[in-house]
């Protein structure tokens, strides 16, 4: 039986081994069988919104740490490229900034803003050259709206990731939201990463952990629902509070529907409100750390910070304490596995289902 092996039957299953959390050789495993291997949230087009424009961007900073640039090319095409320069493994660009060629700084390599390999001084007499070893690597790009996914090895097709959420949620004008980096943080946690997520796959807790939330979510309509490789949190608005206008067109007319609760596999969450989204994604620092990026993409400024998507620092805290509080817990001597609720806690079974498979 596979070390992590977590039953399909959600009432005989145990959860994951805490060897999981606490091994530092698997977390290293974890950069190529997990999250090398999914889709990962790279930004938005409005990175490079002219011709000409460079954006440099660390995929998964303090962990997997991969170089990668954003550029927009004269043909107004968007590309994502490896920014080691393919003669001596330089940064090329260093800086958000307008340019003609990518142009690393070490020997004067250029390269076209597609990745290809453009020229090279002092290089005359060597042979076979340049060959394609010489362009920059181009990684693939999803698009949903103007927001853009990427796949270091690109053994998964994107759509099993995100189309689920992109099919469900086919009505909302995404391309409207605005991006709010002055509403938008950091926050660092002293846990593993996956205790994060787990928190976040289960309603469970939010009676007794989130009385503001639980407030204004019908706890006893709270439902989850699983895909391939994500899953959704539906939270059903009590009385009066702010919903979002459905089209007959969606499974959930009829609901008051107050959250959309989207998890994409491995790190990215997607918190649909009334007013926007809160765009969660979770990065792995250590074994006992992650940094939590909440990115705010304002639809309806009038109905910001109302009903679900309220007070989401006071949320965060409250999860924060939880969190960092399991995490002291999983490496006692005395916890080895935990079981599962079947009614509440589907979606954290998933997750360790999908773990289980990948590790």
């Amino acid at each position: 039986m596979p070390r992590f092996f977590v039953d399909a039957d959600i009432s005989k299953a145990q959860t994951l081994d805490t060897a999981f959390y606490t091994d530092s050789s698997l977390f290293e495993e974890m950069k190529e069988k997990i999250f090398a291997s999914s889709w990962q949230f790279i930004g938005s087009e409005e990175l490079v919104k002219d011709n000409g424009d460079a954006y440099p961007v660390s995929l998964l900073e303090k962990y997997m740490d991969e170089p990668l640039v954003l550029t927009r090319d004269k043909n107004n095409a968007v590309h994502l490229l490896s920014n080691v320069c393919t003669h001596r493994g330089n940064i090329i660009a260093t800086e958000p900034c307008k340019i003609s060629n990518l142009r690393c700084k070490y020997h004067g390599r250029l390269f076209h803003l597609n990745g290809k390999f453009f020229s090279m001084p002092e290089f005359k007499e060597v042979k076979n050259f340049p060959s394609e070893d010489d362009d920059l690597k181009k990684l693939p790009l999803f698009n949903w709206g103007k927001w853009l996914f990427t796949s270091l090895n690109n053994s998964m097709d994107a759509g099993l990731f995100l189309k689920d959420m992109m099919d469900r949620l086919s009505w909302l004008p995404v391309q409207d939201f605005v991006f709010h980096p002055e509403l938008s943080k950091d926050f660092t946690v002293k846990a593993h990463w996956a205790l994060y997520c787990e928190n976040y796959l289960e309603g469970f807790h939010i009676p007794f952990v989130h009385a503001g939330l639980n407030a204004v979510i019908d706890f006893g309509n709270y439902t989850t629902e699983l895909f391939k490789y994500s899953n959704l949190q539906l939270g059903i608005a009590k009385g009066n509070e702010d919903c979002f206008d459905i089209p007959e067109s969606s499974p959930d007319y009829g609901k008051k529907v107050a959250a959309y609760y989207f998890f994409v596999f491995p790190n990215m969450m997607f918190n649909f409100y009334p007013w926007g989204l809160s765009l969660n994604i979770v990065k792995p620092v250590s074994l006992s750390e992650c940094k939590v990026s909440f990115l705010t993409y304002i639809w309806k400024n009038a109905k910001f910070n109302t009903g679900a998507g309220s007070g989401l620092d006071t949320v965060e805290m409250e999860d924060e304490e939880v969190v960092e509080n399991v995490q002291k817990g999983i490496r006692s001597r005395f916890y080895g596995h935990g079981r599962y609720s079947v009614a509440r806690e589907q979606g954290t079974h998933h997750f360790h289902r999908i773990i289980s498979g990948m590790m």
